[in-house]
């Protein structure tokens, strides 16, 4: 059996979660039939989505429909489950909701986070807001099968459902996953099993996914997608499976675009981080040799748990940056010497992982230093041009040297709007898969 299961209303809906979670790493099917063989086969995937053509049906239809697809594919090894939702909140929210906790049992509850924000659908105050416009006063609103007469999120599921239901806003998000899950916890006490919780960006949703996973209740995520694929990070455990397409980032630069791009990357992809002291390197020679030591044994040991493995300044966040005078004063260095050291612990890191990983096909670096400090520790040749991924990001081929035939993109740390760092990322893994 899979580790994931994902219940949609519909196939582009669920094809369209699978592919959220496809993009974070996980092997995805897609079922259009149930298995005869109660699921056997599908134990070699991370996540299977099954679409029950129930938004239109009557509540009591899509509830067995719904009832049925988890009677076949609910098992011990599943450890999340989902129910994907129109992004617009049409169909039969409640009676489908309904039907995995009736079929999952009275210690699970229903997380519904009904946020798309690439979409432009967004939850304030219980509230849905598609680019703006309150739902009602949408196309949607009008739909021939499933009209929706109310913005209400949290109004819809109360009228559907026979759960005790609650709905969790703003404040409670942006305080932080450690008071949300508290939240969580006291509310599921109080007998709560469906929680309506507004979000606004990608971060919320991830904070959301954050206090589910720490507050240890099972829970259904119930959403469009995104809310599913950033608890699913969280959840599902994928095989050990080195792939010949996986890819190391070195990502030193510590301005506010870098650190944005980062943070992006990181809740939209599946990343294997680790995170480099710049005050070890610059302490003394044993710890810049500790350290150097510890991030390429962690990077090894992870190797297996994402295509994509990072090292990464902990300077990219501001509260982690150091003050350079010090070391300046007592390396007898000046700034670009300093910076230099730190570069040239990347580079050390990144080729020393490159060496006992040679399933990585590529590597992606931001900062012009941390790039040149790489290429010039490996004694690249040269660079053979390929494409042009972004404007001032750059992708090719490594000739000669410890990275002879590494697919490689470099960019700048203040190129590129936020997406940036995703897109180049994307690019190397989808060509080198």
């Amino acid at each position: 059996m899979a580790k994931c299961v994902v219940v949609a209303d519909d196939l582009t809906g669920a094809n369209a979660t699978g592919v959220l979670l496809k993009k974070n790493g996980f092997d995805t099917l897609t079922l259009l039939d149930l298995p005869a063989d109660g699921g056997a086969s599908l134990a070699g995937w991370d996540c299977v989505v099954y679409p029950t053509d129930s938004r239109s049906v009557s509540p009591a239809d899509a509830y067995d429909r719904v009832r049925g697809a988890l009677s076949v594919l609910a098992g011990p090894e599943v450890c999340q489950y989902a129910k994907r939702i129109d992004s617009t909140l049409r169909g039969n929210l409640g009676s489908e909701t309904d039907a995995f906790l009736d079929a999952l049992g009275p210690e699970y509850i229903a997380v519904c986070v009904p946020c798309f924000p690439s979409s432009g659908r967004v939850i304030v105050g219980s509230h849905l807001l598609v680019n703006g416009v309150p739902l009602r006063l949408t196309e949607v609103a009008a739909d021939p099968k499933c009209p929706i007469r109310t913005t209400d999120a949290f109004l819809l599921f109360k009228e559907q459902t026979k759960y005790p239901i609650a709905a969790i806003h703003l404040d409670d998000v942006h305080d932080g996953a450690q008071h949300l899950a508290g939240e969580l916890t006291a509310r599921r006490r109080a007998g709560i099993r469906i929680f309506v919780v507004d979000s606004v960006t990608e971060q919320d949703i991830e904070t959301v996914a954050q206090a589910v996973a720490e507050c240890g209740i099972p829970a259904i995520s119930v959403d469009p997608g995104p809310f599913t694929a950033a608890l699913g990070k969280h959840r599902i455990a994928r095989a050990q499976r080195p792939a010949a397409g996986s890819i190391l980032c070195a990502i030193g630069s510590v301005n506010g675009v870098a650190a944005a791009q980062t943070h992006k990357l990181l809740a939209k992809r599946q990343v294997a981080a680790e995170y480099l002291d710049a005050a070890k390197i610059l302490e003394s020679e044993a710890t810049r040799r500790g350290e150097i030591e510890r991030l390429k044994a962690e990077l090894i040991q992870r190797r297996g748990e994402a295509d994509i493995l990072a090292v990464i300044g902990s300077g990219i966040e501001p509260e982690n940056r150091i003050d350079f005078a010090p070391y300046m004063r007592r390396l007898g260095l000046d700034a670009e010497g300093v910076s230099a050291r730190i570069n040239e612990a990347f580079a050390e890191i990144a080729l020393g992982v490159l060496a006992a990983c040679p399933e990585i096909g590529g590597i992606y670096s931001t900062g012009g230093d941390i790039t040149a400090a790489i290429h010039s520790l490996a004694g690249t040749v040269g660079l053979r041009l390929l494409d042009e991924v972004l404007p001032l990001a750059g992708y090719g081929i490594a000739i000669g040297g410890a990275l002879e035939g590494k697919a490689f993109i470099s960019k700048g740390g203040m190129v590129g709007d936020e997406n940036a760092m995703v897109a180049c990322t994307d690019y190397l893994l989808e060509h080198l898969q």
